[in-house]
């Protein structure tokens, strides 16, 4: 086998082996075994919620195990038509063989993303906060630019963009601002962008052009219905009504109808503005304060399981997950995975997937890397 088409080959089953193991390949065969019988017991439609739960776990585990197979069964017969094109000497066939494996680790690439999006939440809208950490105008302009760098992800995905809540910056970018985001597994895609985000550049604000590090949170939390029960009770919540400002809406309010909710147990505050009413922004910050309870006791599973989950405290140095350096040279690091980009024009229009893959591949691996930040 040639270089090329053994490179395919390792990519093809670099990729089936990942989703082998977030299935958990043998107790998932298992399992749909068990939902293929249960799902022939009449006595299961007596309980709807129950059906439509079980017959959704078994068409996505169908799925993902017939993905498997027919990319393996694939990746074989591509091989055996190299080999043969190899053995008969005719480049012709050789190639097609080749163009085969490399259409397939393209497609593996992109299932295995898909398959590692398994979570009990993976396929809800979601919403993303980005705040500004310290430093003033330099961070409030780069939360900005992350607010701009989300919503183009998400539009180049397909998914619907809407801003729930916009505080501008003193003069200029953003103090916060939360996004809600729809479409499939949106929140499956965005969980892993939760952390800080360092940016290193020339300041446009400094007429001494001196250099500037500057640091914003990004948090995300998947949209719950009611499938998920979270209580809050109302004498934990200080809740707090403001004017509305700056660009979040399609309107600038000139009445307090946004609302500002305080969960005080556990210190997290949730506001709505994008509403001319105060009882629908009331409403939608309630979801934001249940979806962030939930992804909250999600995390906290997580870390009991001993899974590796990123901290949310203070923005600033020892708990950034990506570097964007602009000068003195270009280059985008993730410094958990290690991937790069020599293209932070690109990654701040939205060139995300790279990133978001390896970092849920690394969730289902476990593996950790040393990774050295970049200057």
């Amino acid at each position: 086998m040639r270089a090329e088409g053994q490179a395919y080959i390792d990519r093809i089953e670099a990729a089936l082996s990942l989703v082998r193991q977030s299935l958990d390949w043998e107790r998932a065969l298992r399992r749909l075994d068990e939902l293929n019988a249960r799902v022939q017991d009449p006595s299961l439609w007596d309980n709807p919620k129950e059906a439509q739960a079980i017959n959704r776990e078994q068409k996505q585990l169908e799925t993902a195990i017939a993905t498997v197979n027919e990319i393996s069964s694939e990746m074989s017969d591509a091989i055996d038509f190299v080999e043969m094109g190899e053995d008969e000497g005719d480049d012709e066939v050789v190639k097609d063989g080749l163009a085969s494996l490399e259409k397939l680790a393209t497609r593996a690439d992109a299932d295995k993303v898909q398959a590692l999006l398994s979570g009990e939440a993976d396929g809800n809208d979601t919403y993303l906060e980005i705040h500004a950490g310290a430093g003033g105008t330099e961070s409030q302009d780069w939360a900005e630019m992350l607010f701009r760098m989300y919503a183009r992800w998400a539009e180049k995905r397909g998914f619907k963009v809407e801003t729930v809540e916009y505080q501008a910056g003193d003069q200029a970018g953003i103090k916060s601002a939360t996004l809600l985001i729809k479409g499939d597994n949106a929140y499956g895609y965005a969980k892993t962008e939760s952390g800080v985000h360092r940016l290193v550049r020339i300041s446009p604000y400094d007429s001494s052009a001196r250099r500037h590090t500057s640091f914003s949170s990004v948090w995300v939390y998947p949209v719950i219905d009611d499938d998920f029960e979270i209580e809050i009770n109302e004498s934990d919540l200080k809740i707090d009504t403001y004017r509305a400002s700056g660009a979040g809406g399609q309107h600038v309010n000139t009445t307090d109808s946004a609302v500002r909710i305080t969960h005080q147990p556990t210190g997290i505050v949730v506001a709505s503005q994008n509403d001319r009413s105060q009882h629908k922004n009331r409403a939608t910050a309630m979801n934001m304060l249940k979806a962030r309870l939930y992804e909250r006791e999600m995390a906290e599973r997580e870390a009991a399981a001993g899974t590796e989950y990123e901290s949310k405290t203070d923005i600033g140095w020892g708990h950034q997950i990506r570097s964007y350096v602009l000068q003195p040279y270009q280059m985008v690091k993730d410094l958990r995975t290690g991937v790069t980009s020599p293209t932070p024009d690109d990654v701040l229009d939205g060139a995300l997937d790279p990133f978001i893959s390896a970092a849920l591949a690394q969730r289902v691996t476990g593996e950790t890397v040393e990774i050295e930040d970049v200057e």
